[in-house]
């Protein structure tokens, strides 16, 4: 078994955190070591847990969409590393699902992205996943909103980091009060995509 077999395998047995979680302890992760984008997301909700696939889910569907890409190829582990801040499902709050678990990035984020020698795109999905990412750029002025983040996109591109809003059906006044999203970014998500999978092939 190779090294990376070795840490995923090690990383779906992980129970961490299992008392704090109210349907006890199931990774789910996309990984291999060929994959050239990364979508990094929140945390699996209700609809993941229970089927250990990640994106299976409206949130999914919508993601698919952006990225101009069908599940065959978005569950092709050799294109799309996905890697959510939290691997396990972390519950409700009063206004949705709670955040993700921080024992996962201080246990596994670092071990995992080291190796994806391959890695071109990271997809930063939702706020955890933006200031934890953040944090390899360079050059650029922290920004304190979501909002901010995405309306600055350009300049995480160039550092292979694209800031997007969680396509969760939630989001959908976010997404109807910020029409330039879908106008501009939405494209070069697309372009962004073809490029790093063509290269693949």
């Amino acid at each position: 078994m190779s090294a990376w077999q070795t840490t995923v395998q090690q990383v779906r047995k992980c129970t961490l955190c299992e008392p704090q979680l109210p349907l006890g302890a199931r990774p789910v992760i996309q990984f291999h070591p060929h994959a050239r984008i990364l979508i990094a997301g929140q945390a699996p909700g209700i609809r993941v847990h229970r089927s250990g696939k990640p994106f299976d889910d409206p949130s999914g569907e919508r993601l698919r969409s952006w990225l101009g890409v069908d599940k065959s190829d978005f569950y092709d582990a050799r294109q799309f590393a996905i890697l959510p801040m939290g691997f396990c499902y972390p519950g409700t709050t009063s206004s949705g699902d709670a955040p993700p678990r921080p024992e996962c990035a201080d246990a596994w984020r670092e071990q995992l992205l080291e190796q994806l020698p391959h890695l071109k795109l990271t997809l930063a999905i939702g706020q955890y996943a933006q200031q934890w990412h953040a944090q390899q750029l360079v050059g650029i002025k922290p920004q304190r909103t979501l909002t901010a983040r995405v309306k600055n996109w350009q300049a995480w591109i160039e550092q292979g980091i694209l800031p997007l809003p969680h396509p969760s059906p939630r989001n959908n006044r976010w997404l109807a009060k910020n029409p330039w999203f879908e106008d501009e970014v939405v494209p070069e998500l697309k372009a962004q995509i073809a490029r790093w999978r063509g290269s693949q092939k």
